[in-house]
This record gives structure tokens, C-alpha cells and sequence, in this order.
């Protein structure tokens, strides 16, 4: 269904929760803006993700849910105070859809998942297990008939976070080195590769390819990160405490990340780094990273991969069992197709 220009003049987008999935979401914002060139477009996400979108040029405002300041009811009548015309709900939780039918938008796009889809009156249907989250994400753009002309993740960096990340590298004298990141964080404990391994595949690196360590960590993760420079044999560097702009731009400087599943894995991936992605309990089918060169590694002796289980019932043996020489193998096929010198890189 075409919307008529005319009769939009305010947007709103609502995407809430996870830093990956919010910067996913991005992948629409060009082209529904090229679409609407002269609406303003708002975007609702939670307190977590604000940095993921704040700052995108093809935005007027970011929206801020916060959960335990603010009252779900009071948020539903601050958007319909807001008097949209368009609402696209790309989360489809019950919050999301109540939140879109109270908007009192015209117009109001959301997924056909169980008696959320009477919340809209343009309705998609949902491939969330058959094509990668972006082009989920993309099909509610379909649905009203808006060209897609750019369908990568952005992830909007400022002047400060970017001085932050200079100053960082040069006092760390890291300027002009090749500096491989490591993440051990992930939403899951499930996702994620021990400690232990991470800290041998740091050591690995440094000896094959004369690399800087840079451990990354957020909250909740700086022990992990700690533990892994304390295991280390050779010197690695742990990253100071961070805003998620802050993240972005040092993981800009970065050869390479090394990660599991995780937001910074995506942040990596939209401001070009290349990416090596350890998987087990998710799909890189639908939710690896996209934008750079990338690696995915993953215990293929299993079957039970892309599981989604946050716990495991066998003891993680897609995290457990896989080896550091096959992530470092994949680190090396990386190498082999991407030319990674003083922390730039060029597709070879």
C-alpha cells in the first residue's frame, strides 16, 4: 500500500531493547527519508540504544523509553500527544503494538504476530526466521511501497567521540599499529566463548601476526575483560569505561574484532571494521554482521546450532568445545582476504 507524501508530515519509528537489533533496524531510515523528504521522523527506542541512533541524519529526534522512571501509560500519551501520521513498529512486542494503536496515527505499520497484528492497519508478514534481521526490517518499508536504496546499518559517531577514540589510541600508543579488539561480552551467557580461550587466542595473534590486544567491555563485563589481560602472556590493553559512541569510534581504529554475537559486534561491522563472529546458540543467517568483511566461526561438529536457548541444557558445547585454533583459523581467513596494515584495511 503507497502512503501519499502529502498526508505525512510526522513519523514515527519505534524499534526497543536490544543495541544490535536497534542498530539493525537503521537500515531503513535512508530510504524512508528519501521517501519523505520534508516529515519529521522520530525514533522510540529504550534508554540502552540511545547512542545507536542519536545523531542520524536522516532523523529529527530520538524518543526515550526508560522503564523504571517511566510509566508505560504515560509514554502510550506522550506519542499521541505527538499527533503522528505514520507509526512503524519494528519491535511487535505487546508495548510496541498498544504504543502504535493508542498513537492515534492513520497510518500504522506493524507484523502480523498474534492479536498485536489488530494493532495495525498495514500489516506485514514477519520472515524473522527465514532472511536476516535487516531485510525483516526492510519488508515494513516494502509494505508501504518505499524504495529501498540503502540497506546497511549506521551507526552515527560524533566530534567527542571521535576525539575520545584519537586521544585514547595516541596515550595508549597504539597510533599506527595493527590492533586486533577482542569481545568477550554477549546478551547470553550462552553466546558466549570463555574467558580462557579469548585470553590463548589474544596470545595466538600477537605471536603469528604481531598484533595489539585491545579488550573491549561493557557494562557489567570489565572483570571478564580484566581476567583475559591478566591470563594473557603477552601485553594486551584493556579499553577505559565508554559510552557506546565512544565504543564505536575506537572500534573504528581497530584491524579486526573479535567477537561473539553481540551489539558491539554490529557497531563494528557499520563503521567498517572487519569482523571474525563466534556463533553457536544464534544464526548468522539472520543476525551476523553486516557492512565490513567478516569472518563467521562456529563448532560445526553440532547439530544443535541457532538453538536460540539462553541456557543450555547440554552445557554449551558450541561455546565449551570449540577450539582456539579454530577461531584463530578463521581470524587467518579473514587475513587472507582482507589486507589488514597500522590498523587499516583494504579488500584484497
Amino acid at each position: 500500500m503507497a502512503i501519499p507524501t502529502s498526508q505525512v508530515n510526522k513519523i514515527l519509528i519505534i524499534k526497543l531493547r536490544a543495541i544490535g537489533d536497534v542498530l539493525l533496524s537503521t537500515v531503513i531510515l535512508d530510504s524512508l527519508r528519501s521517501a519523505f523528504p520534508d516529515a519529521q521522523i522520530d525514533f522510540l527506542t529504550e534508554k540502552a540504544s540511545r547512542d545507536v541512533v542519536e545523531g542520524h541524519h536522516a532523523l529529527t529526534s530520538t524518543i526515550i523509553f526508560d522503564g523504571k522512571e517511566q510509566h508505560g501509560y504515560a509514554l502510550i500519551l506522550d506519542v499521541r500527544r505527538r499527533k503522528y501520521d505514520l507509526v512503524i513498529d519494528l519491535f511487535g512486542n505487546p508495548r510496541s503494538a498498544l504504543i502504535t494503536f493508542f498513537s492515534g496515527a492513520r497510518y500504522r505499520v506493524g507484523y502480523r504476530f498474534k492479536w498485536r497484528q489488530y494493532c495495525y492497519n498495514i500489516i506485514v508478514e514477519p520472515r524473522g526466521g527465514e532472511v536476516h534481521n535487516t531485510e525483516f526490517n526492510l519488508d515494513a518499508l516494502r509494505a508501504i511501497e518505499v524504495p529501498i536504496n540503502h540497506s546497511l546499518p549506521v551507526f552515527p559517531l560524533t566530534a567527542e567521540a571521535e576525539q575520545f577514540a584519537e586521544l585514547f589510541i595516541g596515550e595508549a600508543g597504539l597510533r599506527h599499529q595493527t590492533i586486533v579488539a577482542l569481545n568477550p561480552g554477549g546478551g547470553w551467557i550462552t553466546k558466549r566463548w570463555r574467558i580462557h580461550q579469548f585470553a590463548q587466542l589474544g596470545d595466538k595473534l600477537t605471536e603469528r601476526y604481531n598484533v595489539k590486544v585491545l579488550i573491549i567491555w561493557g557494562p557489567g563485563e570489565r572483570q571478564d575483560a580484566e581476567q583475559i589481560q591478566k591470563l594473557m602472556k603477552s601485553k594486551a590493553m584493556v579499553i577505559p569505561p565508554t559510552t557506546l559512541k565512544q565504543l564505536g569510534a575506537i572500534l573504528g581504529h581497530c584491524s579486526v574484532l573479535v567477537t561473539n554475537d553481540s551489539g558491539p559486534m554490529h557497531i563494528a561491522a557499520a563503521v567498517g571494521t572487519p569482523v571474525v563472529a563466534i556463533f553457536g546458540p544464534t544464526s548468522p543467517e539472520l543476525q551476523g554482521p553486516i557492512g565490513s568483511p567478516s569472518e563467521i566461526v562456529q563448532h560445526q561438529r553440532l547439530l544443535c546450532l541457532g538453538c536460540n536457548y539462553t541456557q543450555c541444557p547440554i552445557g554449551n558445547p558450541c561455546m565449551e568445545e570449540l577450539t582456539v585454533e579454530e577461531v584463530f583459523d578463521g581470524f587467518t581467513r579473514l587475513a587472507e582476504r582482507v589486507t589488514i596494515v597500522r590498523g587499516q584495511e583494504q579488500t584484497a
